[in-house]
């Protein structure tokens, strides 16, 4: 994370919480224990009792509770509680998060609910600090949809799609029950925040072993370099200063190699089933996310983008909402 700030006194940490003691909640505790800015951990919740992520908070010296959103209303930390992290799913959030909008609780959403708008950090994080409640879309939207708008500044895209290919081993029993959701709402995503007219969402969990890093494909449809002003060169440029961005909050996040450029004339169209003849310039992307290994294995890449974006947005708007100092926080 990069952090450029002017005041001269620390501020005071905003504390917070993370339902759900699974795998991308537990690496989301670690990950604001060892290295957050702003925030401090003070309650980790779940409905297993005997979870790992809950026996780890315990160890750490974070409160807990087995009894999830009721248990968390009613833990003495409540009250002084900013932000809430839901890593749980899709259908629970929905009840969390009226639960803690009565409660005037900040929320950011790590399930693909899309109660609040859609999230990426570099993308458009300043136009949501205000919001209540906030969607960081999905480990594949938060890999891609980057790329997608790097290209949109410069030209209009007209097609966007991507494909997130993740470790089986990295795929817990959230991400297995929400894979409808993940496909709609990165789709979604794609148009909303990275700027395509049409966005085509696909996930692979791939068993092999030893296990994959996350990979992605970007497949970018837009204008010719002659209608939109904007060269091949300008749009590598781009891509690789937003590919910079996000490597600001995670480390492990690189292009494969260099981006590949097709054209398609009017004569010789491109045809894609679902939307039709295209003409215009094919940007192809190719991405690997290595984890930080905060919690899980290097390969859960996925995991770690999620958990990173998450922590990166509560970050910002710690010190834009409850900061009583002013201060230069970027995200870059």
């Amino acid at each position: 994370m990069t952090v450029a700030t002017n005041t001269t006194k620390a501020t005071e940490k905003v504390k917070v919480a993370i339902i759900g003691s699974g795998n991308i909640g537990t690496d989301l505790m670690i990950k604001i224990i060892r290295t957050s800015q702003n925030l401090e951990m003070a309650a980790m919740v779940g409905i297993d009792a005997d979870s790992d992520g809950l026996a780890r908070a315990k160890r750490l010296g974070v409160a807990t509770t087995h009894q999830g959103i009721d248990g968390l209303i009613n833990l003495p930390e409540f009250e002084d509680i900013k932000i809430v992290f839901d890593a749980t799913s899709a259908y629970a959030h929905k009840h969390h998060n009226d639960v803690l909008q009565k409660h005037n609780k900040q929320v950011i959403d790590l399930t693909p609910a899309a109660i609040g708008p859609y999230t990426v950090p570099v993308v458009n994080i300043e136009d949501n600090l205000e919001q209540g409640n906030v969607n960081m879309v999905t480990c594949g939207g938060q890999a891609t949809i980057p790329m997608v708008a790097a290209i949109s500044q410069l030209s209009k895209v007209h097609y966007a799609e991507i494909i997130a290919s993740i470790s089986s081993k990295s795929a817990g029993p959230g991400t297995r029950a929400n894979i409808d959701e993940f496909t709609q709402t990165t789709s979604r995503a794609i148009e909303q925040v990275g700027g395509a007219v049409k966005g085509k969402a696909i996930i692979i969990m791939n068993p092999a072993e030893p296990p994959m890093m996350m990979r992605d494909t970007v497949l970018v449809l837009s204008e010719l370099p002659e209608e939109s002003g904007t060269t091949e060169a300008e749009i590598a440029k781009s891509i690789e200063a937003m590919t910079e961005k996000v490597q600001s909050y995670v480390p492990g996040y690189r292009l494969k190699q260099q981006v590949q450029f097709e054209r398609f004339e009017k004569d010789a169209p491109l045809h894609i089933p679902g939307y039709g003849d295209f003409s215009g310039l094919k940007s192809s992307i190719f991405l690997e996310v290595e984890g930080a290994a905060h919690y899980l294995p290097a390969y859960a890449g996925n995991l770690d983008i999620m958990t990173s974006a998450a922590q990166g947005t509560a970050e910002r708007i710690a010190q834009c909402k409850y900061s009583t100092e002013q201060s230069n926080f970027v995200i870059a």
